[in-house]
């Protein structure tokens, strides 16, 4: 278990990142690259090709699930960010799953302000395209430090989430809910459907995304959370 006592602010979920806090520097060129952190698993930035330069960019932010890493996720979500013209970054978790599923908020937390101050050191992000995604343990940490941090995340999917848990509310930022209605791992009665009565309840846009499947990641469900990030009416649910 982590002690939580070790990482002092970040014990509640909030983030200390803030688009356009940093300065701006030269941009990464187009391609894969790790983030250089010196411990643990490194974080995943995916830089698309003809990105303007002069123009605020959307960020996704991809979570894996529990025993997976950033190659699990990435493919799933690459040729979109090609295609449409956003940065991708993937997170890794120090251990098996994210901190707050083991033992609450800390050093996952801390090395996501660090792998976002980085990214907002070579590219001007838009804070209005910032969107916290992941799948199953995944999904649980962006729903959870999406409704925590709303005033920073303003698009949140949840792919076949488990769980979401938050100390505060902050900003209402849009949620996409998807979940097979025959996961065998995280039911849809227990999961999705809460989260999506609680969603609701607080005021929150959301867009629930049922399909017929199980534990998995759905490449047209994908497709309908890039465009719900995006803004494109493709993203209603069928």
């Amino acid at each position: 278990m982590i002690d939580p006592t070790l990482f002092g602010g970040a014990l509640t979920g909030r983030m200390a990142f803030r688009p356009g806090a940093a300065p701006l520097y030269e941009p990464l060129p187009p391609g894969r690259h790790d983030l250089g952190f010196d411990e643990g698993r490194d974080a995943v930035l995916v830089v698309p090709e003809g990105l303007p330069a002069d123009a605020p960019l959307p960020l996704l932010v991809m979570f894996h699930g529990a025993g997976g890493e950033a190659n699990r996720v990435l493919p799933h979500f690459v040729a979109h960010a090609r295609s449409r013209g956003f940065l991708l970054l993937a997170p890794q978790s120090m251990y098996a799953t994210w901190d707050i599923v083991v033992g609450g908020h800390g050093p996952d937390l801390e090395r996501l302000d660090n792998a976002l101050a980085t990214v907002s050191r070579h590219f001007r992000l838009d804070p209005a395209r910032l969107a916290l995604a992941g799948f199953s343990d995944g999904g649980s940490y962006a729903l959870s430090l999406g409704l925590t941090n709303g005033d920073v995340a303003s698009h949140v999917i949840g792919l076949s989430a488990g769980f979401m848990n938050s100390f505060a509310q902050a900003g209402t930022p849009r949620f996409f809910l998807a979940h097979g209605r025959s996961d065998s791992q995280l039911p849809i009665e227990t999961s999705a459907h809460p989260h999506a009565r609680r969603l609701l309840e607080s005021g929150h846009d959301l867009t629930l995304q049922p399909f017929d499947g199980d534990h998995v990641i759905v490449p047209w469900v994908v497709g309908r959370a890039v465009a719900f990030f995006l803004g494109d009416e493709a993203a209603k649910p069928a």
